[in-house]
């Protein structure tokens, strides 16, 4: 799933295509939006709210209601801007079926240029008032690259506090809360803890600053939100030196040359929640043993 600074990155690229653009076409192949006619409306802006997508729209006449058309890009959605992904390290980047086709939008900019951005198997579309943002997305913590951050310093409390009211949740799993605060995925899951020298299936309690993990945390998303390509490891490792430990199991970790070792966590206290896998050096990051992955099943294709 990508994690905060990828959708950032793709809700920058989108605003600098469509703000300010009329929409020529809106074609919104979920159920829930499909009668939809947005023709004709403007697009005020795109912005990220921790994973999620907001393309925020104006009427063409006055009476309606400013629009959002919100979505989640989830394992495997992506966007195409005039037929470039924007996720150009990601493997299935290339062109897609049309069947997988959820949002196709067209629109003209003031400067008569036509623009084209469709969405491929993105989740979670609907169409609501702007106003309601917040009953939709309320919930969600802190996001770790809202643009107020450095000038509200309530958001960095708000995470802090949300991290430490569970202080014997494993902090693998409480960092990918995004209730608790939003952005981090499984790949920053994975740094972070190994920059801190915290096992991922450790207890919250287990750091003792939770403002420097914050801290840390934030300033990873936000030094990455223009890369194409993300690291971790400050560069200076070479062409594969990007990560610390984020899918290098059984590789020498970069600081001990012990072996990482791949494993499982998963959210005991809520039911049919799939294990996500991590990785981690047993010698860097002592603590609590992570179950092995579970082995793939086998069976007959269908």
């Amino acid at each position: 799933m990508p994690e905060g600074d990828t959708v950032a990155r793709q809700c920058r690229i989108l605003d600098d295509a469509l703000a300010g653009a009329v929409l020529t076409t809106c074609d919104l192949r979920v159920p829930r939006a499909a009668t939809a006619d947005l023709t004709g409306w403007r697009v005020a802006e795109v912005r990220p709210r921790g994973k999620h997508l907001l393309l925020r729209l104006t009427p063409p006449v006055p009476g309606p209601p400013p629009m959002t058309l919100h979505n989640h890009l989830m394992m495997d959605g992506i966007w195409h801007v005039d037929g470039k992904a924007l996720r150009s390290s990601d493997t299935s980047a290339g062109p897609r079926s049309p069947d997988t086709i959820r949002i196709l939008l067209e629109a003209r900019r003031e400067d008569g240029r036509e623009r084209r951005a469709i969405a491929y198997d993105v989740k979670q579309v609907q169409l609501l008032r702007t106003a309601d943002e917040e009953q939709l997305l309320g919930s969600l913590g802190p996001d770790l690259l809202d643009a107020t951050w450095d000038e509200d310093p309530s958001l960095r409390e708000r995470a802090i506090t949300n991290l430490a009211a569970e202080p014997e949740r494993p902090i693998g799993l409480a960092m990918l809360d995004q209730h608790v605060l939003a952005g981090i995925g499984n790949i920053y899951r994975s740094e972070l803890c190994f920059l801190r020298r915290l096992h991922p299936a450790a207890p919250v309690a287990a750091e003792t600053d939770l403002g420097a993990l914050v801290d840390l945390a934030r300033r990873l998303l936000v030094l990455n939100q223009d890369r194409e390509v993300r690291v971790t490891t400050g560069g200076m490792l070479g062409r594969d030196g990007n990560l610390w430990v984020y899918g290098r199991g059984g590789k020498q970790c970069r600081r001990c040359r012990t072996r990482i070792e791949r494993g499982e966590l998963a959210e005991p206290r809520l039911e049919g929640t799939e294990a996500r896998v991590l990785w981690f050096c047993p010698r860097c990051q002592a603590g609590p043993r992570c179950p092995p992955p579970a082995p793939p099943r086998r069976g007959r294709r269908r």
